[in-house]
This record gives C-alpha cells, structure tokens and sequence, in this order.
C-alpha cells in the first residue's frame, strides 16, 4: 500500500503537480514508513531474512521520497521531526491504516464530535499563510480598544417586550408601506474598473456606504446585482480586511465577481482546511460547510467587514452556521469600529418573519432579547410604546432606516434589460472534478499524438512552431471518428459535466424558487434532469416534469401545473423538448444547468419566459463548471453569437452551426495542449 501511495507521489511531483493533496500524502507516507520501520526492527516473531527484506522495501520508499523532495524542495519540510501534522494528514493516515487492515492507535483515533459543538470551541485550522502574516508585521494585529459598546441605557421602554411588536410591524404593514430605507436621490455616476456601468439602483447603496451606512439588509430580488453592490459598498467604506460567506454554489462566482468589480483587492477562496488561503488577502471567500473549521482563525483577524450571502440559510439561530456567522459578528462588531455588515437575501421581507431575528442579530440590531443601542435609540425618539396605536408603523420604519433595502425587478425596470443572461460559476466536487479534468487530458493527449503521428508523415513543408492548419484536420478527424473513438470524446465529457453539475444547479434553482418565484430549469440530457428533480424532492420542492417521451396530455397537464398551481414552484425541462413551443412567462428566472451548442438553442430555451404576457425582466441563470472545457464552450458559444449579430445585422438566421462549435473546442483544447508541450520541451532542453 505504501509503495503504490509513494509511486502517486512521484508521478505528481515528475508532472508539477504538487497539490496540497499530494504534499498530505507525501507526508503521511513518511509518517507511516517511519512507524513501519521502528515496528520491523522491534518485530521478534519473525526471521531475520524476513525482516531484512521488509527494511530493504522501506528503504525504497525513503528513496522515492528523498527524491521527491529534492524535485520539490517545500516538501522537505514535511520530513522533519516537528512538522505539523494537519488534520487532513491525521484523517487520511487513519484511512490507510484502515486500509491495511491495522487498528489505529488510540491517539490516532478521530474524536467523536458531539452532535451539536459549541460556538465557543474553536476548532480547529490556521491555514500556515495566516500565521506568515501575523508573523511577517505584527502591526497588523487589530485595535480594539477604541470599539463601540453597544450596551443599551436602561430608559423609557426598558421594561417593554419588543422584539415581537418589531415583527409584527412588518406583518401588520399595508401595501403602500415602504420596504426600503431612505437613499441618496441622486448619487454621482460610479467609475468602476473595465468601463463597467452601474445601474442607478445600485450607485444608491453604494453611495450610502459611502456616506457612512454600515449595516445593509440587502433585499433586492435575484439579478438586481446585489453581489456588485456588496463588493463596492466595501470598498467605499474601506472594510478591509472583508470576510464573505455564501453558499457553496456561488464561491467561485464571488471571486470571479471581486476581481471584476475591486480588482485593485486581492481575493483568496477558503477550500477545505484552507492549505491554499492567501493569509495578506483584502477578501476573504468561505462556504457555509467549512465555516465552522475556520471561525477560530477567523475571529482573531482584525475583519472590517462581512458579508453574509444568502443570509436566510441562518435563519435557525439553533443550526452551527447560523451560530458561527452570529459569533463571528459579535466579536467584529465588539472588536472593530463601525464595521460593514451586510447580510444579502431576495427573500421578501414579509414572508417567515420571525427568520429575520437571526439576520437582525448578525447586523447588530437586536440580540436575543432586546433591541440594542441604535435601535432602542431610534425607538426611544418615537416618544410611543407598544400600547400606542401609531407604535408599529413608527418601529417599522425604526427597523427599515437602520438599512433595510428592498428593491423589485418591475421597480427598476428602466435600469435593466428586458432579458439577461448571467454566468454562474461553480466548483466540482473534488473527486469528480478530478476525473473529468483527468479526462479532458485524456482526450488532449490523443489529440497530440494523431497531430505528432501526421506531422511525422508529411514530406514536406514543416516548419517551426504549431501547424494551425493541421490543427484543424486533425480537429475534424476527431469529429468524424467521435462515435468509434475508444476512450472520452467531447460529447461524452459534456455529458459527464452536465451530471456533476446537476445537484448544484439544482440547488441553486431551489434558492431562487424559494427567494423569487418559479423557476424554469432546462437540462440536455434525461440523466441530469433525473437527478435535478431527486434533489428538488429531497428539498421538498414540488416541480414539474417536461421532457420529451411523454404523451400530450400528460404534458399539458405538466405545464397547466407550473402555470396554474402556485405550489409548483419548478418546470423541470428538457431542452430539445420543450425548448420550443412553450409558453412559461408565469416565471422571470431561468436555470441553464447545461450548455447548449448553438446560441439559438439557448435563446429558444430563455424565450419560453421571455415573451408577450411576461410583466417582468427576465434573467437566465447559465451554471458554467470552472476549470473545465465547459468554460471554453461558454466562450465559444458567445463569441459565435457576437459575431452573427454583427454579420446579420440582428437577424434571428443562425449562421453558425453546433458542429463549428465542437470543431472549435477541440481546435482550442489541442493548441493549448501543443503549446504547453512545446514549452515544456523547451524548459527540459535549457535545463540540460
């Protein structure tokens, strides 16, 4: 087991592809190589010849790693004695040892985690980058001492009960009562790097950030651009270092969105135990799930700033992430003065309202009690108490100025396109992201060997560098010859993307269901509709199926469904069957969990919300597997679009077809792949 773990290692270190997964098993192997040969020499049941020939099997295996090391020198810190062993080492020597069919030790045994850990036990993991940055300036430890308390003044309402009457402020509004925060009326036009042009909706908050705002129920409906705003609002209030946490369907896309709209500020992605956090990063990206191996590191970092995303995921203040994201702001909030908090979520504010308690407390605006000190101010100033009729209006404006933003497609309608769409960047799994970027190698290396075998056969004409024309033969060859090909082919790794995505793309469809109506999802293939509608139903979201097989009645009983049934929160459709021919403007928002070939499938597919009898703007929402030849296809599939509107000066004629895309990925993919084996080359011949 060990001389296969080790030759792992070696293969990953020969191709520079040392991870932080392969530096963890580099190091468990020396850790149990080490044990294994203080175990053999102690060994007394067996023959001397025996345990000659184990401690000469354990040589080798020191060999391969003393070579490794040499090849990549940062591994040899992982070989001295007072290495720290993280806890993905100790999990994985554990499996191992499991493996070998040994009982671990009793110190090597997992502990057993209560079901519900305390807040206040701080698991856990310091990424090595942040402890490089307390030690590098130790300036940068945060001041705390000048801090705001937010001890509330015994007064007038002191011994009224008033969390309850603040809730049922809301509910008891009419339906003129304003749901939004007064902001400023006209706010200067906003420089953002790229030639990238605000809405006015969002120039309002962030220009309120900039006037001195610092707490922001951020309620606008899905595609308002709450992301863009949250991001500028941050650096208009310089709330730096900013911690940021979503979900983990949209950690990428917050990272990809920070470079875009504050690339003057660095951004790191918390994964995992954090082995590759950027310690000096402005922003800081965490999924909910990993949240609670990080709050230990992360109260102590001096944050000026957080954002939670999604904030109704800690609506049960009972939950561990709603307990972590509360005692991460308390301590910001006692730690930091008038620090940015914003807490984004398009759930409409009259809906569950007593879910709204734990996302007042992470603000700073209650605790579990009592209303704290701006806001009991702000009550205060009323001069009425809850047995005043005039009391509820007065408190539920108390609540929305201290920064409630609520804003509706149809009330900014003039600011937004009529139709969208929007990129949605997503994570793999690891494991499966794994074997299809191992694929897509694959597939890359097949290409290179039939462009080396034909470049070998020409007689004539080869001159340096990459044959473009040749390229594209051999692209068209593995076009023809797809359906014959042994091993992974362009369609079948589009195929195995579209079913690791599935599961995520539905999760996020089930947010927008849940935060702003009905959603209709398309999908290509019946493999990830299947497994979109398992998820839907396991999240107790009741969906309707349209895909093709089905007889005309069950189909229109299907869409009468969606259309008719407000329960019906999703249309879960194939897009060949149902791409056409539908009329699905009961819904504004779209799920794209597959690319399609061609621009004009797509748009056929947007095009059954977007049409007469739709009120709204209508926003399609395309989830693109990063890393991945999914991105490149994305690409691909917008510029050809580009490039047709030009050409036929806005005709709906499709000019380019679904072949040309395919022929164009496998084009693209075969450059790069010649490319880095050209430079390659040249690296290994300028080192001899």
């Amino acid at each position: 087991m060990l001389a296969r773990a080790v030759r792992e290692v070696e293969a990953a270190v020969q191709r520079r592809r040392v991870t932080p997964a392969v530096r963890t098993k580099f190091q468990v192997v020396a850790l149990l190589a080490r044990e294994e040969h203080a175990r053999v020499r102690r060994e007394q049941g067996s023959s001397q010849a025996h345990r000659a020939e184990q401690l000469k099997r354990l040589d080798g295996i020191a060999t391969i790693l003393a070579k490794a090391a040499v090849r990549d020198p940062a591994l040899l810190a992982l070989l001295a004695e007072d290495a720290v062993v993280s806890d993905a080492a100790r999990s994985l020597k554990r499996d191992m040892l499991r493996t070998a069919g040994i009982e671990a030790a009793p110190e090597e045994t997992a502990p057993t985690e209560p079901a519900a850990t305390s807040v206040g036990t701080e698991r856990r993991v310091v990424p090595r980058s942040v402890v490089s940055r307390q030690l590098a300036n130790p300036f940068l430890a945060p001041d705390f001492s000048s801090a705001r308390s937010s001890t509330v003044v015994p007064r007038r309402l002191a011994d009224w009960e008033l969390l309850n009457p603040l809730l049922s402020s809301f509910e008891r509004a009419g339906g003129g009562a304003p749901a939004c925060m007064a902001l400023p009326a006209s706010a200067a036009p906003l420089r953002v790097p790229g030639n990238r042009e605000l809405m006015p909706h969002q120039v309002q908050l962030v220009a309120a950030a900039a006037a001195g705002h610092r707490t922001f129920l951020l309620a606008d409906e899905p595609g308002l651009g709450k992301t863009a705003q949250a991001l500028l609002a941050a650096q208009a209030a310089n709330a730096y270092p900013l911690l940021v946490v979503v979900p983990s369907v949209v950690k990428t896309n917050w990272a990809r969105e920070a470079g875009m709209w504050t690339p003057n500020r660095s951004t790191t992605v918390v994964h995992g135990n954090g082995d590759t956090v950027d310690g000096f990063a402005d922003i800081v990206v965490v999924n909910y799930e990993v949240l609670d191996r990080h709050v230990g590191w992360f109260g102590d970092f001096g944050f000026r700033g957080m954002v939670v995303d999604e904030a109704h995921f800690i609506k049960n203040r009972t939950s561990q992430r709603s307990q972590h994201v509360l005692a991460l702001s308390e301590r910001i909030r006692s730690r930091t003065v008038r620090p940015l908090l914003m807490a984004l979520t398009g759930t409409p504010l009259i809906n569950d309202i007593e879910d709204f308690r734990a996302i007042w407390q992470f603000l700073g605006w209650i605790d579990e009690t009592e209303p704290l000190a701006e806001l009991m101010d702000s009550l205060e100033e009323t001069g009425l108490t809850p047995a005043d009729p005039g009391f509820y209006s007065a408190a539920r404006k108390c609540v929305i100025d201290l920064g409630i933003v609520r804003r509706r497609k149809v009330d900014v309608a003039a600011d937004i396109p009529a139709r969208r769409t929007a990129d949605l960047p997503v994570e793999l799994d690891e494991k499966v992201g794994r074997s299809i970027r191992s694929a897509e190698r694959d597939l890359a290396r097949r290409l290179v060997s039939q462009y080396e075998t034909a470049l070998v056969s020409r007689r004539s004409g080869v001159g340096q560098g990459i044959d473009h024309d040749l390229v594209r033969r051999v692209a068209t060859w593995e076009q023809k010859n797809a359906s014959t090909t042994t091993g992974e082919n362009v369609f079948s790794m589009m195929r195995r993307i579209g079913q690791a995505k599935a599961g995520l793309a539905a999760d996020y469809a089930t947010q927008l269901a849940r935060s702003a109506g009905k959603v209709v999802f398309f999908a290509k293939h019946v493999d990830v509709m299947d497994v979109a509608e398992e998820a839907f139903a396991r999240q107790g979201m009741r969906f309707s199926s349209i895909r093709g097989g089905q007889t005309p009645s069950t189909r229109q009983k299907n869409i009468d469904a969606f259309m008719n049934d407000p329960d019906v929160a999703i249309a879960v459709c194939s897009l060949t069957a149902a791409g056409v021919g539908l009329n699905l403007q009961v819904a504004s928002n779209i799920v794209l969990a597959e690319l399609s070939w061609t621009d004009a499938e797509q748009t056929q597919a947007i095009d059954r919300s977007h049409r007469i009898g739709q009120t709204e703007p209508v926003t399609a929402w395309r989830i693109i597997a990063a890393q991945t030849i999914d991105s490149r296809i994305a690409e691909l599939i917008d510029r050809k679009a580009g490039l047709a509107a030009r050409a036929l000066d806005g005709s709906d004629e499709e000019v380019w077809s679904s072949a040309d895309v395919q022929h164009e990925a496998l084009v693209a993919l075969l450059t790069d792949a010649l490319s880095a084996l050209s430079q390659e080359r040249g690296v290994s011949q300028s080192g001899h």
